[in-house]
């Protein structure tokens, strides 16, 4: 019994190296490299997507939560007792009225 279980173990074990063998060789031809490098260029832009994908989320939520207008249009709000025109641009640039503007209607 004790020489048939060797001689099992070192089939197996010959067999998974024929294998771990050809696949190795394999890997190393033309169409084998070839094949992995499609696949890591498959890899890079679904990393690409899924990242511009999550950039896009979170500027969304944080735009909600701080009320930003999206990006790209122009917002009114009013700030300090002044009339803040903000031009949403990809800097964030702003405008500020340099002075309140006041009804005309008196008070209303």
């Amino acid at each position: 019994m004790n020489r048939g279980l060797w001689f099992v173990a070192g089939a197996g074990v010959g067999i998974y190296a024929v294998i771990r063998g050809r696949r190795a060789a394999e890997a190393l031809t033309v169409d084998g490299l070839t094949d992995r490098l499609k696949g890591a260029q498959v890899g890079v832009q679904l990393f690409r997507e899924e990242v511009a994908a999550g950039r896009a989320e979170k500027e969304t939520e944080l735009r909600e939560r701080f009320a930003l207008a999206p990006h790209g249009r122009r917002e009114l709000t009013t700030g300090d007792g002044g009339l803040e025109a903000r031009a949403d641009s990809g800097r964030g640039a702003s405008l500020r009225a340099s002075k309140p503007r006041t009804s005309t209607n008196g008070g209303d």
